[in-house]
């Protein structure tokens, strides 16, 4: 059995697992029970009533929260010319196009967290679907990483962009900032979150959308929030 330590039982014990909180209420508890010397991501996890057996309820897509995540995220833009010299402009950490395939390929490199390409280049790209589907960087239209206005999705990327794709249980999950965040600012990103959720919502499904929603911090217990708590 899983020993958790001090911190946490302190922490836990500030929690009414039974009680569902609203979202003030739950980002307060999430800032105060965070148990780590270092400041902490804050995580929303949502159970959706979908079944992801059928295509049109797999969700997949990206969010710009108002006001980011809290992390710098290191981008590599797979482009040439123009739209290349575009994304060195808009802030991009690394831009090439079959030098950088290269390296990926032969140095085993990945220093970095979002790849953005251009649709022209995802031919090349697909030889390397192997390596960066698992490790989720393969470039995707529905996420907005596969695109011909590359300076737009930079710009959106180091805003604080964060994508996000249904598990095969029909779970959604998300960093929506930092514990450092002000209430206000966590709230806010929150309702950012939930509601692009509620925005793609697939026509075919029956009955309630949301199942929960919980909020928790890294290595801190989950709290439960009123699914009603947000507009639908």
């Amino acid at each position: 059995m899983k020993k958790h330590g001090k911190k946490y039982v302190e922490a836990i014990q500030k929690v009414d697992k039974a009680k569902l909180y609203t979202k003030e209420e739950a980002v307060k508890l999430v800032k105060e029970t965070s148990t780590t010397k270092f400041d902490g991501s804050v995580e929303v996890a949502l159970r959706l009533n979908l079944d992801t057996k059928k295509a049109d309820q797999q969700l997949r897509g990206a969010i710009v929260l108002p006001h980011g995540t809290g992390k710098t995220k290191r981008v590599l833009v797979i482009a040439k010319g123009e739209q290349a010299k575009k994304a060195t402009e808009a802030g991009a950490d690394y831009v090439g196009d079959t030098d950088m395939l290269q390296k990926i390929e032969k140095e085993n490199w990945f220093d970095f967290d979002v790849m953005i390409a251009t649709p022209d280049m995802m031919p090349l790209l697909g030889k390397l679907g192997r390596v960066l589907g698992p490790k989720g960087l393969m470039p995707n239209p529905k996420t907005g990483t596969v695109t011909t206005d590359v300076a737009k999705a930079v710009s959106e990327v180091k805003a604080g962009r964060v994508e996000y794709r249904t598990d095969s249980f029909g779970n959604v999950h998300g960093i929506i900032g930092k514990v450092s965040f002000t209430e206000e600012q966590l709230v806010e990103n929150l309702n950012a979150f939930v509601a692009a959720i509620l925005k793609v919502k697939p026509a075919t499904v029956k009955g309630d959308y949301i199942k929960n929603v919980s909020v928790t911090s890294t290595m801190g217990p989950g709290i439960k929030i009123l699914a009603n708590s947000f507009d639908k």
